[in-house]
């Protein structure tokens, strides 16, 4: 492989230096004093034609760089026409790239270059680090997966599409498309899709899935139509996401616009999620995550769990939503947890968001369950200190617009509302909120008023469960 590797660097020499390189999403973690909800850009990245010129958002791009440290996947075999396997070229790409060592600037970043302008068509594939040096893997160009089950060669992994795995200070950005080209998958006998029976289990790709990762930056790149889970991570810290438009159509099964599990220091900014599940997830084990400027919707809104399925432990603490949109969508922002588990959800705060035609604007779910089989279970996730400040807007008439559903033997305690004003969508009668088993505190009236929840008492209880998490 090495004798190979040498050999094409020989026929294509990429060398020098391109010193606009991506920078560590820590030095982009700042905060501002005065933030607004901005509204989603127009036209919606549903509507832009695939591979359409890149728009100068002040990062790189393939026009812009300079530099003889790229790697153009072109030069390494390469064909980008949408049809040929150019799998092995992005492997190849990768693996330079990754093992390059520059003695002289240990900060020069190989950039791996998806140009603008072609379609490349790669299968399932890992790119394993750790790398030497910092990658940018630039995505000016497509990339489309396999055209659903059939054409997933045999013996290769239907879970997941792109891995990277053990990778620390990689980019991943460019004004392209990554398209996963799911609509096949969805339509599987095994999916509920479009009202059908599901007829049993299935598997279906990830789209993009980092994994025991770390100092990851994912910036300006639109992706579509993923069989799965569009972005997920797992095992990762340090983490910013700015700038992504995610689309897949309002029925599309479980494809989550982005999923955290056991992760940590994670900023996601700025971003359009569009699809058929959660916008935003965040799975057991995960901390320290903050969500700002969403737009979201049509989907699921943006979700804490599901937690302690199969009477598993979970642990979540340290959550910030704020200064975003959910629209349309069938809840705002949720947290779900399943009867029998056991572990905490601690210290989340949903503050400044607004809701348009919102089935469950705001909603504790711990009965979660798929199918109407679930029994009542003396143990849960025991969920406490969560606000929900400066929550505004319309819902959707058919559910309650505020829905504290607690396990009868670990309540919801310290919850905290203000500045709550939620009108129905149609007509002008106030639907009442539900409470079971919620204790809390209310800073200011709320819209329509909430009357049933129960005043917040000792908080010994949640003390004898802290050894959980």
């Amino acid at each position: 492989m090495t004798f190979i590797i040498f050999f094409f660097c020989l026929l294509f020499p990429v060398h020098g230096r391109w010193h606009n390189h991506a920078k560590k999403h820590k030095q982009h973690s700042h905060h501002h004093d005065h933030f607004t909800i901005s509204q989603p850009p127009s036209p919606s990245p549903s509507s832009e034609p695939a591979g359409s010129p890149p728009e100068d958002n002040g990062g790189p791009s393939s026009s812009s760089i300079n530099s003889t440290s790229i790697f153009d996947v072109r030069h390494f075999g390469a064909i980008g026409d949408g049809t040929a396997d150019d799998t092995a070229a992005f492997k190849m790409a990768w693996d330079t790239a990754c093992q390059r060592n520059d003695d002289d600037n240990n900060d020069d970043y190989g950039v791996i270059l998806v140009p603008y302008g072609f379609s490349f068509m790669i299968q399932s594939t890992i790119f394993t680090g750790p790398c030497k040096n910092g990658v940018v893997f630039q995505v000016d160009g497509t990339l489309m997966a396999p055209d659903g089950p059939d054409a997933w060669p045999k013996g290769y992994s239907a879970h997941q599409w792109l891995v990277f795995y053990r990778v620390y200070n990689m980019s991943l950005q460019g004004n392209g498309l990554i398209d996963g080209r799911g609509q096949k998958w969805w339509d599987l006998p095994c999916k509920p899709h479009k009202g059908k029976t599901m007829t049993g289990p299935c598997d279906s790709p990830i789209a993009i899935r980092f994994f025991m990762s770390s100092e990851l930056r994912v910036e300006g790149v639109r992706i579509k139509d993923s069989p799965q889970f569009h972005f997920r991570f797992d095992n990762c810290k340090d983490v910013y996401i700015d700038s992504l438009h995610i689309t897949s159509p309002a029925l599309s099964p479980n494809t989550d616009g982005i999923h955290i599990e056991n992760t940590n220091g994670v900023q996601i900014f700025n971003s359009i999620v569009a699809n058929g599940d959660d916008c935003v997830s965040i799975g057991s084990g995960s901390f320290n995550v903050e969500i700002r400027n969403i737009t979201c919707g049509p989907g699921h809104g943006i979700s804490i769990g599901s937690l302690g399925n199969h009477n598993s432990r979970a642990c979540v603490s340290n959550i910030t939503v704020r200064d975003s949109i959910i629209k349309v969508s069938d809840n705002g922002v949720r947290i779900k947890t399943w009867q029998g588990g056991f572990g905490t959800v601690r210290g989340v705060s949903f503050n400044n968001i607004n809701m348009d035609n919102v089935r469950n604007p705001i909603i504790i779910d711990q009965f979660y369950c798929l199918n109407k089989g679930c029994l009542n279970q003396t143990s849960a996730v025991v969920v406490s200190d969560i606000s929900y400040i400066d929550i505004k807007g319309t819902y959707d008439i058919r559910s309650p617009p505020m829905h504290f559903g607690c396990s009868d033997s670990m309540p919801c305690m310290n919850l905290t509302l203000a500045n709550i004003e939620l009108f129905p969508s149609r007509g002008d009668i106030l639907l009442d909120p539900f409470c079971w088993n919620a204790y809390g505190n209310l800073q200011t009236l709320t819209i329509p008023p909430i009357s049933c929840l129960l005043e917040t008492s000792s908080r010994s209880f949640l003390e004898s469960e802290k050894d959980y998490c």
